[in-house]
């Protein structure tokens, strides 16, 4: 089945639980990946399973953006919204890495480029996302490389 086909059928039961905040998120969701679906018409190739995981990404992403700012503006009742619509989001995103996996990548990936300092942050956090893309926090694995490679 695929992301789409998920969708769909979510959105359908949704709407006949009558559940809105899951209506919302699964045709915020739907129309993010039509969107991608149209760029990639333009260019002749498919959407492809990382272009979906992207989408998913970027959704989750804004949500915790927008909880960070309704937090900061004491909006708390628009922060309860966000976190349950970001948990839907979250849903359809592969299984995300614990911490200590992703340090176990971080370690691999300076043992591979012989990673000595600060310096080295361009080389090694490119291996790293290839390995962790959509499956964890991108700013939490940048402050963990940062961290492995001693620059404050």
């Amino acid at each position: 089945m695929t992301l789409k086909e998920k969708l769909a059928g979510d959105l359908k039961a949704a709407m006949k639980a009558k559940e809105t905040i899951r209506l919302e998120t699964v045709r915020m969701l739907s129309a993010a990946l039509k969107e991608r679906e149209i760029e990639k018409r333009g260019s002749g190739n498919p959407v492809a399973p990382e272009d979906e995981l992207a989408v998913l990404s970027s959704a989750a992403k804004k949500r915790k953006e927008s909880i960070d700012l309704f937090r900061q503006g004491g909006r708390l009742d628009l922060v309860e919204e966000e976190e349950k619509k970001l948990a839907i989001t979250q849903e359809y995103l592969p299984k995300q890495l614990s911490e200590d996996e992703i340090a176990a990548v971080i370690s691999d990936a300076i043992a591979q480029t012989g990673a000595q300092g600060g310096g080295d942050f361009g080389k090694v956090m490119p291996l790293v996302m290839k390995q962790v893309k959509g499956k964890s926090d991108g700013k939490l694995v940048q402050e963990m490389v940062k961290k492995a490679l001693g620059v404050v």
